[in-house]
């Protein structure tokens, strides 16, 4: 049974992690993603961003590692194994460009267990090492109970 008393709590913020350029770009082709500002420079400098910009999606890229972490601590109980991915939104507050240093604290907003499943609501706070806000992400991550929980 994972541990319900992380319920409401606020993980350690993460270690910088700076976006590179190069990963953008990658992550937008692997994507389908075809606009220019997320491969060229000088086309995303020529529309007001300081260097190449994320695709929305791209958080997941440096948000996952930190929630995979959390999930696979023995202290929290999460049977990674048979775990099924519910649900996830996006919301950006600002684009995510190259060169960002962004840190990434996660919280436990709910735990339930129904219909044999435990469900847990995850939601991540993604800032600027200047504290600014940059994007909120939430998932909803649902994992067999074992009989009995």
């Amino acid at each position: 049974m994972p541990d319900a008393s992380f319920v409401g709590k606020a993980l350690p913020p993460t270690a910088p992690y700076r976006v590179g350029r190069e990963k953008v770009r990658e992550f937008a082709l692997a994507i389908g993603e075809g606009a220019s500002v997320c491969r060229d420079v000088e086309a995303a400098r020529a529309a007001g961003y300081p260097d190449v910009v994320a695709p929305p999606t791209f958080a997941v890229t440096f948000t996952m590692p930190a929630i995979e972490a959390f999930l696979r601590d023995p202290a929290f109980g999460w049977d990674y194994s048979r775990m099924v991915h519910g649900d996830q939104s996006i919301t950006l507050h600002r684009p995510i460009h190259g060169g960002d240093d962004l840190v990434t604290t996660i919280h436990v907003d709910d735990l339930k267990t129904r219909a044999g499943s435990h469900m847990l609501n995850l939601r991540c706070e993604v800032a600027d090492t200047d504290g600014a806000a940059v994007a909120t992400t939430r998932l909803l991550l649902v994992t067999a109970a074992e009989a009995g929980s």
